[in-house]
């Protein structure tokens, strides 16, 4: 009887650490954010940068470096952000009516405000896509998110 309560602790000691572990990894599937802004929807990032105003003050940019945005390359994206110091900013890709799995990247710093990096949409349909690019920014002790969308595989 000694050896199957042990063997039940171990059961419930292995689906604890596996609660807790998956706990401690869910921001990175899944980001947590303080605030949402919401840019304008008319902005088009296919024909231009398009900007956001910051809760508290401030602008957050965001521009494709290639235009339009070509899929399965590597295509250089920026965001510039005025107001508060911003410690970290990645943008995550995913499609709005497909998913099309974890596409996030961390942008380095640049100095003065200025974030870039490298991003790469995968494709699965030849045809227009809507895509969604989030940009995370951690400012101060909140995290914000500005969800951008944009379409692909279509005239500008």
């Amino acid at each position: 009887m000694n050896k199957k309560i042990l063997i039940d602790l171990i059961g419930l000691l292995l689906i604890a650490l596996i609660g807790v572990v998956g706990y401690k990894l869910s921001p990175l599937l899944l980001p947590k954010s303080d605030v949402t802004v919401t840019p304008d929807a008319q902005c088009n990032l296919q024909q231009n940068p398009c900007a956001v105003g910051l809760p508290g003050g401030g602008e957050l940019q965001l521009a494709f470096g290639t235009l339009p945005v070509p899929l399965v390359q590597a295509f250089p994206v920026s965001v510039r952000v005025q107001g508060e110091a911003a410690q970290q900013v990645e943008i995550d890709f995913s499609g709005v009516d497909m998913n099309m799995g974890f596409n996030r990247q961390r942008l380095a710093a640049q100095g003065e405000g200025m974030f870039a990096g490298e991003a790469t949409l995968p494709v699965c349909v030849t045809g227009r896509m809507v895509w969604q690019a989030t940009v995370l920014l951690e400012r101060g002790r909140a995290r914000i998110a500005v969800p951008f969308r944009f379409v692909t595989g279509e005239a500008h």
